[in-house]
Order: structure tokens, then C-alpha cells, then sequence
């Protein structure tokens, strides 16, 4: 009924932190914490890794940073049943950010990179395996990407590093099943010796049927979120996810209380989930920052204008 090799990844205060700049409360993010920590997911990817001389922390929350202290401070002297990791992004970090994993609470490192830039990616990769971590890495933007350049892309990341896994990232919310099939096969080609992992992005409503497509393919490592919370639509909810999986080492339960005493507030105070725009964003292949813009503005609800801007944008008269 199930497949011991998956692994699960939440992403709850990683992703949702795009909504707000990552600034939750300490409470929220504890209340996270032991949820995930007790429902049997493999690993919280609590946030971003990233460097204060490039942030400001007077506008980012605290979980743009993520520093060894901060997560001490909300893990207090709870037995770890989960992996923690953060996120760090080629150019956003230094290497002093980055402590010998035996120094700090963290197990994991996952490296965010174009494919363009992926010779960056292996460099900072086997930087963090050099200091003890697990690393993964998140080839973003999958669905703007050539087959060709891809294959080069991953053979170089199975010869030249130790990585765990590494994810397909729907950035945009455009894949299918077919796609996500065809871009699981173009992994297991090229990665014989990592993981393939998918992370969906929900603006077509696809984010939890893509990543079944994806299990169905053989991808063993799987990102959600607590109630899909991510940047604009959101991701596969974890709640869905761990239901699916019928692996009795997940406890539903702990999300369902979370969901239950936290998440329905939070709701009341930052949006996120399928809409409109994000739909046309995912429809059309784009990043999603104009379908953002256009609901943090007056206009959030046009949603025919905003269909005809993105189409045909050379019609558009002020």
C-alpha cells in the first residue's frame, strides 16, 4: 500500500514566508514545528539561510535568516524526530552564514538554482556537504527549461556532488501530468546515483495531482505545506499528501490541529491558494509576480483586463 523509500519535506514556513517576508511570530512557527515534528515527516525546511548584509532585517522576518540561535530559541529541548534544513539561494549567502553542521541544529542544506546557473549550485552544494550536511538541490523554473540543457544540467550534479535528491520545481504552476511524467523520466535518465523530488506549485490546481503523477513515475521525495500555504497559489498540501501516502509512520492528526487552532486565523490575515490570476499566470508559463502585483492592488478582481494584459500586452492603451 505504500512506498518506504518516499520522504516528505515540509515547506510551511519556508514557502509561506514568500507571502510576507517571513514574519511570523515565534509562536506560529513552534506550533509548526511540533506539529511537523510529530506527524512523521522526514524533514522541516524551517527557512531561508541568508546573509544580513544583503537583507535587511528590519523588513524580513526573522525566517529570511533562519540562523542557528533563532531555531534553537523555537526547537527549545524538544526531541528532534524530524530533519531540519533550510534554504539557500546562489549569491544570497556567505560562507561564514554557514556553521560546520556539527555546530548546529540543522541536518540539511538545500541549494534553490536556474539551471543557468547550476555550476554555482554544485559549488555551493559540496560546500555545505563539506561542512556535514545533507544537501539537496531545486532546479526552479522546470517548465521554461530545454530537454537538452536539462540532461547536461543533472549529469553534472549525479558526477559532481553528494546530494541527497534533486526536486522539480513548478515554479510557475504549468506542468501536467504528461509533463510531470516526461520531466521524471528525463531525471531518472541523467541522476543515477540522487533521488528525484518533486516540488508543485498549486495555480492550476494541480499542485497535489502533479505530485501523485510524480509517485507514480518513482519520485521518492515529496514538498508540502500546511494547508498548501506558499508564495500566490501555494503548494501540495501536506495534510492531502499524508493521506494519500497511507504510510503508518504519518500521524494526519498533528497537521489537522495545527490546521484547526492556527491556520484558519492566519487565513483571515494573509492570502494564499488558487485564484484567477494565478490561474492565468500558470495557463500562460509565467513567473507569478505580475498575478501578486495585480491582487496587492485596486484592480485584484479584473480579471479580464488582466487576462488581456498578459495576452496581448501590445493592445493594452493607457
Amino acid at each position: 500500500m505504500y512506498r518506504k523509500e518516499i520522504k516528505v519535506t515540509d515547506c510551511t514556513i519556508r514557502d509561506g514566508g514568500l507571502i510576507n517576508k517571513w514574519q511570523f511570530s515565534d509562536e506560529l512557527v513552534r506550533r509548526v514545528f511540533l506539529a511537523v515534528n510529530e506527524s512523521g515527516v522526514d524533514y522541516m525546511e524551517i527557512g531561508y539561510r541568508a546573509s544580513k548584509k544583503m537583507f535587511d532585517p528590519k523588513e524580513y522576518g526573522p525566517w529570511r535568516f533562519s540562523t542557528d540561535e533563532k531555531i534553537r530559541e523555537i526547537i527549545q529541548d524538544t526531541p528532534l524526530k524530524v530533519k531540519l534544513g533550510v534554504m539557500v539561494d546562489i549569491g544570497r549567502v556567505e560562507s561564514e552564514d554557514i556553521a560546520q553542521c556539527s555546530e548546529s541544529p540543522l541536518d540539511v542544506i538545500r541549494v534553490a538554482t536556474y539551471l543557468k546557473d547550476i555550476d554555482k549550485a554544485i559549488a555551493l552544494a559540496n560546500e555545505c556537504d563539506a561542512k556535514g550536511y545533507e544537501t539537496f538541490i531545486n532546479i526552479m523554473a522546470i517548465s521554461s527549461v530545454s530537454d537538452a540543457d536539462l540532461a547536461i544540467g543533472l549529469k553534472q550534479v549525479d558526477a559532481e556532488t553528494n546530494v541527497t535528491a534533486v526536486n522539480i520545481v513548478d515554479s510557475f504552476g504549468a506542468l501536467y501530468s504528461e509533463s510531470v511524467h516526461h520531466l521524471v523520466k528525463i531525471y531518472q535518465e541523467n541522476l543515477s546515483k540522487r533521488e528525484v523530488g518533486m516540488h508543485a506549485h498549486n495555480n492550476q490546481q494541480l499542485g497535489f495531482a502533479n505530485t501523485i503523477e510524480a509517485i507514480r513515475k518513482g519520485a521518492n521525495y515529496l514538498d508540502a505545506t500546511i494547508s498548501g500555504i506558499g508564495r500566490g497559489a501555494g503548494n501540495c498540501p501536506l495534510e492531502l499528501l499524508l493521506g494519500f501516502l497511507k504510510n503508518p509512520k504519518f500521524n494526519l492528526e498533528p497537521v489537522l490541529e495545527a490546521l484547526e487552532d492556527t491556520f484558519l486565523n492566519l487565513r483571515k490575515e494573509i492570502e494564499w491558494g488558487y485564484l484567477i490570476p494565478y490561474m492565468i499566470t500558470g495557463i500562460l508559463n509565467e513567473h507569478p509576480r505580475t498575478a501578486i502585483a495585480l491582487r496587492q492592488s485596486e484592480r485584484k478582481d479584473k480579471y479580464v483586463e488582466f487576462y488581456r494584459e498578459m495576452t496581448t500586452p501590445e493592445c493594452i492603451c493607457e
